[in-house]
């Protein structure tokens, strides 16, 4: 027989029912759910010997939220959602006993409104709460952004609705959002405290105004403000601002209302769609069809890092940060000591921001441990390469690699371009060697493209996809190719950039249109964060692989045969000063045009349009093609690793599936324009062909699809 996903226990406590919510893994408020629930608040309601109600949650939480899921039925028909949870926490509120909810794990969402319908709330100690739905696109719509404000106040309300960030119970009891914390078992607790408030009025968090009194209207304006920095292109955050204002100037029947309303036009909007793709697709990203769930982990309890530059270190923090041991290797004593230095100025830097803390800071760098030599290498799990990106050097460490590291060992790649399969081949054992190509900065970016080559073993995938999880980084594992997925889209992406720059456009132009588009940065200003040296080297060592005749960028090579590197240099495609601060060059500007001049390409005007199209849709493309080439699993991965890696806007869900949004057929018309207009680099994927005709999405191919002529 199937457990019951509402429990009602009137024997345990006697006079105090309790009903236990139980929908593994995170007690989601389904429509059955919210059915059960109901029945069972009646049943203790009714019954003579029961003096107070205590809700509770199974297993490791709470409510973590409502069921995601049920958003995408009502999105796309199959679901009506009406009024949702509303009917529920009316009549939990208006019951004739106290109910007292007893908070474990996290209450999010709905299972945060579920809470401050109820009369009291306690909590253990470790609890989380917030409203996080602005992170999906939508605003709360169970009466969050009413009663909310009428238990914290309007400021701290606003703040919990508009970022969404989730507050700890010890917060949430100073606030009054939470009577009491209760150390030790919490049903207990909660029973005892129950029992202590039958004889007090019932309170109802409806009827609680007195924390809406004369707001100050500049706590909405800031927070507008603050929403159009730090959350730039999105709606829902300024939606919830508008919700909770509503609070203060409506009744809460009709603040309710007007919620409601704002919910359903969220909920229908193409950013909250997007929002959800990427909810469910950094879940979709850990499955790997051709690996079984019970394949054996290697176990990783202490690594080596090669190589103490920006990516090495960066990279030897995320594992000290996982609470693993790292061995940090470098040529020579001043290389490794400028390592270290960079590694405890990023370390004091997070403690500064109040990310980190001293007593976690000191013990990761207790963790790392600096050598020059590969002697203890044979004692390590797994070891990461993060040398200079050139194939030669890769194959003499991997050489070496080879020789001292005990067998079983991972042998790993942070290569950005170079094939996998190559290094491998400096070894006796391909198999275990694979590409974990972190993200710059690596202790802050969340994407870790895990790259298998055609001898990694399926162990050693499986391991390093599910220590992504441990290493606190999104994993996606993409097919061996030069630039992999990430960079060998972002070569034609920044290729367009480049080419819009030389026909005419105003660099800072190219980068304030796809900034204003929701990109984190606009191409230029990429290049130079990055350091414009990197791409240039890459060039040079595939130059020979470029086909004659078919057109190339040269601005960027010309600028870096100036010494214009970027930030590092202080000039790039713009200028900086000490504090890195860019400003348009005037010089690049004219040198770009002379150069353009030299090479007689006509200059124009180019709309924002053909600025977005061009570049938008080159990513497009280019993903069109690693998708039929079974480079990327699904469109999905495509789209998790621009969120995560190149700042493509979360809100349109990324590259693929904002073609999808565009309509495929629209997508590959334009391509074929701009096919006739500027040559062969644009000839459309077979893929986007193949799709566009058939009027589906890139969601529909999966990875046993083959392509058709």
């Amino acid at each position: 027989m199937d457990t019951p996903l509402i429990d009602l226990s009137t024997n345990k406590f006697k006079d105090v029912a309790v009903i236990t919510i139980n929908n593994p893994p995170v007690n989601a408020l389904s429509p059955t759910v919210a059915r059960g629930l109901a029945e069972a608040m009646e049943q203790a309601d009714k019954d003579e010997g029961v003096s107070a109600i205590v809700l509770t949650g199974a297993g490791r939480t709470f409510v973590a939220g409502a069921d995601i899921k049920e958003f995408g039925k009502i999105t796309s028909g199959k679901s009506e959602r009406g009024a949702g949870l509303n009917p529920l926490l009316r009549q939990i509120e208006d019951l004739s006993k106290p109910v007292v909810v007893a908070i474990h794990g996290n209450a999010f969402g709905g299972g945060l409104e579920l809470a401050m319908a109820c009369h009291y709330r306690v909590a253990a100690p470790n609890a989380q709460v917030g409203q996080p739905e602005v992170k999906l696109g939508i605003i709360p719509g169970a009466g969050g952004t009413q009663r909310l404000p009428r238990l914290v106040g309007v400021a701290k309300a606003v703040e919990m609705c508009a970022e969404g960030n989730p507050i700890s119970a010890q917060e949430a009891l100073q606030l009054g959002l939470v009577d009491r914390l209760i150390e030790g078992d919490l049903l207990t607790g909660a029973v005892a405290f129950a029992r202590e408030v039958t004889t007090r009025p019932i309170p109802r968090t409806r009827e609680r105004d007195g924390k809406l009194n004369l707001p100050d209207k500049t706590i909405f304006d800031a927070a507008r403000e603050k929403a159009r920095t730090k959350q730039r292109g999105q709606m829902a955050p300024l939606a919830a601002i508008d919700a909770v204002e509503g609070s203060t100037r409506l009744s809460f029947e009709e603040g309710s209302q007007q919620e409601q309303r704002v919910f359903r036009e969220c909920l229908f909007s193409d950013q909250s769609k997007a929002l959800i793709h990427a909810f469910f697709g950094e879940r979709e990203v850990a499955k790997i069809p051709e690996i079984a769930k019970e394949t054996p982990i290697i176990p990783v309890n202490s690594v080596a890092v090669v190589g103490a530059g920006t990516m090495g270190g960066g990279i030897a923090m995320v594992f000290a940060n996982a609470g693993i041991h790292v061995l940090l290797k470098e040529a020579d004593q001043a290389a490794l000591d400028r390592g270290l230095a960079t590694i405890q100025k990023n370390y004091q830097s997070s403690v500064k921001r109040g990310r980190f803390t001293q007593q976690f800071v000191d013990e990761c760098l207790r963790r790392i441990k600096p050598t020059l030599t590969y002697d203890a290498f044979g004692e390590v799990d797994m070891v990461v390469e993060a040398v200079f990106e050139g194939m030669a050097l890769k194959k003499e460490v991997f050489t070496q690699l080879d020789l001292v590291c005990q067998p079983g060992a991972i042998l790993a790649t942070n290569t950005s371009t170079l094939s996998i399969d190559e290094i491998a081949s400096a070894t006796s054992r391909p198999d275990a060697v694979i590409g974990t190509h972190f993200f710059s900065p690596a202790n802050v970016m969340r994407l870790l493209e895990v790259v298998r080559g055609k001898s990694s073993s399926k162990q050693v995938i499986a391991t390093c996809m599910q220590l992504s999880k441990k290493l606190g980084k999104v994993g996606v594992l993409v097919g061996n190719c030069r630039g992999f997925v990430g960079n060998r889209m972002f070569g034609p992406y920044r290729r367009e950039a480049q080419f819009l720059a030389e026909e005419g456009a105003a660099i800072e132009a190219v980068d304030r249109v796809l900034y204003d588009f929701g990109m984190a940065m606009g191409p230029m200003a990429t290049g130079d964060l990055a350091g414009l040296d990197v791409g240039w080297r890459i060039r040079k060592e595939y130059r020979h692989l470029e086909k004659p005749g078919v057109r190339q960028p040269f601005a960027e090579d010309r600028l870096c045969e100036l010494g214009r590197f970027g930030q590092k240099t202080g000039a790039g495609w713009y200028k900086y000063d000490e504090n890195r601060h860019a400003t348009p060059d005037p010089e690049v500007a004219a040198l770009v045009r002379k150069w353009a001049a030299e090479a007689e390409i006509p200059q124009r005007t180019i709309s924002t349009d053909e600025i977005v199209d061009r570049c938008i849709y080159a990513l497009v493309n280019e993903g069109a093609r690693i998708l039929e080439e079974g480079i990327a699993l699904r469109a999905v991965d495509i789209d998790i690793i621009y969120l995560h890696g190149y700042g493509f806007p979360a809100y349109r869900g990324g590259p693929m599936w904002y073609a999808n949004t565009v309509g495929l057929k629209k997508v590959y018309e334009r391509i074929c324009e701009l096919c006739d207009r500027h040559g062969e680099l644009w000839a459309p994927a077979p893929l986007l062909k193949q799709l566009a005709d058939a009027g589906k999405t890139f969601a529909d191919f999966g990875v046993d699809q083959a392509v058709t002529a």
